[in-house]
């Protein structure tokens, strides 16, 4: 599987479970750390959790393993970490503070999923 297309998976993934603002972010271009960057929102603490858990799962069905998961404490952040592609899961407001699409606005926007 392509990185694009495990990025594809994801934003499909975390549509599913109604995951709001759904970004595809290619970043290969700009920076060494990923390929792609999949950015969505939740609206609760619990609605960001299961973006991430159901994410998580699609990915694992598909054969791939999260190499590394970060934020799952605090809900408000969750980042799923598969080398090639990065998932970042927010709540409406560490999006807003974050604002990574403004952070990698050199990077191409692949789609709104």
């Amino acid at each position: 599987m392509t990185s694009l297309e495990t990025a594809r998976l994801a934003a499909k993934a975390l549509d599913s479970k109604k995951g709001l603002d759904i970004k595809i972010i290619r970043i290969d271009d700009i920076s060494s750390i990923a390929d792609y960057f999949v950015i969505a929102t939740g609206t609760s603490n619990t609605h960001v959790k299961a973006l991430a858990d159901e994410t998580e799962f699609r990915l694992d069905e598909a054969g791939l393993s999260v190499s590394a998961v970060e934020g799952q404490r605090n809900d408000t952040w969750i980042l799923l970490d598969y080398i090639d592609v990065v998932v970042h899961v927010f709540s409406e407001e560490a999006r807003e503070y974050y604002n990574l699409e403004r952070l990698w606005e050199d990077g191409e926007i692949i789609g709104n999923e």
